[in-house]
């Protein structure tokens, strides 16, 4: 009967009492665990960025309000502005677009934030879209309801007309999202809790 053979030396000999390597998948009940929390917030996620898109509508309303808009006077061959209008307006648009929409993506942010039975990926995504939404449905609602002067308005010598709103830097639209994600993100690099301090209907102590 022949004798075992000898354990090798070198350093692919195994060690002994050495312990088995740990399972290469503890990222698979973390997987699970993010995919069950998305698809229960998924339908509330949903509805939360349809209510942010509306808000485009008053976020609209309110540049009309706030933007600053010059006056002239049709003249032949032209037109000449009534009064001193500011050299700021061929920017005053967009900035105050821009104001209006960080905002809104603030105050967006400070409540997706307070959902606490709603705090994760879901709503995180779901605030993303919704602002961005918001913020096209403001812009083109600003930009109907203050059109600029037609071709025939400009060709009625002596009638005055009023600039209309026109955004002439479409990135200005990002700030919304921007500034709800940057909300959202801030807050929860100082929750404490792994959990973002989620409450799911579960009194914690």
């Amino acid at each position: 009967m022949s004798s075992p053979a000898p354990l090798p030396d070198g350093p692919y000999a195994p060690m002994v009492g050495a312990p088995a390597p740990a399972a290469v998948a503890p990222a698979r009940p973390v997987a699970r665990a993010v995919l069950a929390e998305v698809r229960r917030d998924l339908r509330g996620a949903a509805v939360w960025a349809l209510g942010l898109a509306l808000a485009g509508i008053p976020a609209g309303l309110l540049w009309v309000w706030l933007a600053p808009r010059a006056r002239f006077e049709v003249v032949e061959g032209g037109a000449v502005p009534v009064g001193n209008p500011s050299a700021e307006l061929l920017v005053a648009d967009d900035s105050v677009l821009v104001l209006v929409l960080a905002g809104l993506g603030l105050l967006a942010g400070g409540i997706a934030w307070a959902m606490r039975r709603r705090r994760g990926v879901a709503t995180l995504v779901g605030t993303a879209v919704g602002t961005a939404l918001a913020a096209v449905l403001a812009w083109q609602m600003g930009e109907l309801l203050a059109p600029g002067p037609s071709a025939a308005e400009l060709g009625d010598v002596g009638a005055r007309v009023t600039t209309g709103l026109d955004l002439s830097s479409l990135p200005a639209l990002a700030v919304a999202p921007f500034a709800a994600l940057l909300v959202y993100v801030v807050a929860a690099l100082f929750a404490s809790a792994d959990d973002l301090g989620r409450r799911d209907g579960v009194s914690s102590g």
